[in-house]
């Protein structure tokens, strides 16, 4: 059954937060690659060609697993595991140029739209922890 989303993890999904999702290899092994995320109700959106690795991998098996930093604060931070559901085909980039404008400020500047497709992801479980630090490494001299 899927998870609802709190709305702090609805917060740190819709900053210009990077997560990193975790795919698996046809050996079984774990491939992690940081992506930009958006978000969908209570679903977690990934563009990407479908020649890359995650998504080849998850066409195989839809099994995922990400998780999510906040920018500013590295001690808020959210774990998912689940299941791409749908491969949205994005050719016109209505999906992308959002998530890109979130993180960059522009549309996504690659335009060859053929392959392009969002990873729609349900999740079965969701952990949200905000830790009590404060992010203050020594400077570097």
């Amino acid at each position: 059954m899927a998870q609802p989303l709190s709305p702090e993890i609805k917060h740190l999904l819709d900053g210009p937060n990077f997560a990193h999702l975790a795919t698996l290899m046809a050996d079984g092994s774990p491939q992690s690659v940081p992506v930009w995320v958006g978000r969908e109700g209570d679903r977690i959106l990934v563009c990407t060609g479908e020649g890359s690795l995650k998504a080849s991998n998850s066409r195989r098996d839809p099994r995922v697993a990400l998780s999510i930093v906040d920018f500013e604060n590295p001690y808020v931070e959210a774990q998912f595991r689940g299941r791409v559901v749908e491969r949205r085909p994005d050719p016109d980039l209505a999906i992308m140029d959002p998530v890109s404008r979130k993180y960059t400020g522009k549309p996504f500047p690659f335009r060859a739209p053929e392959g392009r497709v969002a990873l729609v992801i349900e999740l079965d479980k969701v952990r949200y922890t905000k830790l009590p630090f404060q992010h203050t490494p020594p400077k570097s001299a």
